[in-house]
């Protein structure tokens, strides 16, 4: 017999992070789960009230109480609710004094950078005054300072860090903590949210860690051939998106480009990125579509990118966002399947991407990745209609043929690239 403490959540659902069987089943007593599945029974209720308060980690995924056949969030039984409101406004607290901290020292280095190059920029002027023998208006001097400011790289890449690193994540850090403010630490408003994200973590997504693997081992193969881990303009002389080589008619940089990075940072933020949606589209979409939408988007991307730009560039962003882009459509199509909540991240996701566009158009391959979104938008819209219903769409036949022969190509020209680089 149930306790009527637990929240229940619509056990009539056939969306399947929402079904009741959707984690899973509870062992006797009290306890917890964290991330890694390892499993932590507790003697009593207070116990496991104790333990969510020491949670300062958010270690804490799963509970099981005696009054669940199934584990579940904290959040939906009822006796945890108190403790759970606790760690919360914990949480957010720390999150938000982190973030602000990491904002202030990048902004000060930040600040100092462009301190040091305005200097640099202001004594190259003070030497063409000596030779010239003549004084430039002050306008004419602060024009000079800001161009110089505008056309550094390192100034450059300090700003779209301090953007990614500082400010996107102390606003989201405030956010959160408004947000609780608001609601007076409440979560069970989070609950839908909580379930996708909890059971989407806990999902086996194998073909985007061999995605993974493929683009980290090309990664290392690029680093071998330059003998070094910062510097690969060798490597991607040899096998980027060089313009002039690709319209000269070596059609396939246009396949080994997106295969390739230059530097851990740029491997590092695609890597997080198709972590996540690789997963949401292997999940829900089906696995043939993950390998057909990247391999499309990365040529699309690719493509425009060698008719809007001259400079040369790597990259699997095309492809991240075409993944982008057809999670957009494919869940607007199949609204049911997820919450509205993490649907506006995807939202979220494109405008910082356009932000980080606009800050870093000297060094972000914008044409890639319109190209690429739009390719996955379109994809989206021509393989799939609307649908009511809260299960997943099946994969066809077809599906899974175009899938395998875009994996096959992804990694063919992946050990082309290693082979040629290593050996």
């Amino acid at each position: 017999m149930k306790d009527n403490s637990k929240i229940q959540i619509n056990d009539h659902s056939e969306v399947v992070w929402a079904r009741r069987k959707a984690f899973p089943q509870a062992p006797e007593g009290f306890g917890w789960i964290d991330q890694k599945n390892k499993h932590y029974p507790c003697a009593s209720l207070e116990e496991l009230k104790d333990a969510i308060r020491k949670d300062r980690d958010s270690r804490l995924y799963l509970v099981w109480t005696p009054d669940s056949d199934y584990c579940c969030l904290p959040e939906e039984v009822e006796d945890l609710l108190e403790p759970i409101k606790q760690v919360r406004r914990q949480w957010a607290s720390d999150d938000l004094n982190r973030t602000r901290d990491r904002l202030r020292n990048l902004g000060i280095f930040l600040i100092g950078l462009m301190a040091y190059m305005s200097f640099q920029a202001w004594a190259q002027m003070a030497l063409l005054e000596s030779r010239q023998n003549d004084n430039l208006p002050f306008t004419d001097k602060i024009w000079f300072i800001l161009k110089t400011l505008s056309f550094s790289t390192s100034v450059g890449f300090s700003f779209l860090g301090f953007l990614i690193f500082g400010f996107i994540p102390w606003y989201q850090a405030r956010k959160k903590a408004v947000e609780l403010v608001k609601t007076g630490a409440d979560p069970t408003h989070l609950i839908p949210l909580l379930r996708f994200e909890t059971w989407l973590t806990l999902q086996k997504s194998p073909l985007t860690w061999v995605l993974l693997i493929l683009l980290s081992f090309v990664l290392l193969a690029q680093m071998i051939h330059d003998h070094s881990i910062w510097n690969l303009s060798k490597s991607i002389e040899l096998f980027g998106l060089d313009k002039t080589a690709y319209r000269n008619g070596e059609f396939s940089r246009l396949f080994t480009a997106p295969l390739m990075h230059g530097g851990i940072i740029h491997f590092a933020m695609n890597a997080l990125g198709l972590a996540y949606l690789g997963k949401r589209m292997e999940v829900f979409a089906r696995w043939p579509h993950l390998p057909t939408v990247f391999l499309l988007s990365m040529l699309v991307g690719g493509e425009l990118s060698a008719r809007l730009s001259d400079t040369s560039s790597v990259g699997a962003s095309g492809g991240l966002m075409g993944c982008l882009g057809f999670l957009l459509v494919f869940e607007i199509l199949h609204s049911k399947l997820v919450p509205k909540s993490a649907y506006r991240r995807l939202l979220g996701g494109i405008f910082v991407t356009a932000l980080i566009g606009i800050v870093g158009y000297k060094f972000i391959d914008n044409g890639a990745h319109i190209g690429g979104l739009m390719a996955g938008i379109l994809y989206s819209l021509i393989v799939f209609t609307k649908s009511n219903s809260t299960l997943r769409p099946k994969a066809t036949l077809s599906d899974c043929l175009i899938g395998s022969i875009s994996l096959l190509v992804i990694v063919y020209f992946s050990l082309y690239v290693i082979y040629r680089m290593v050996f």
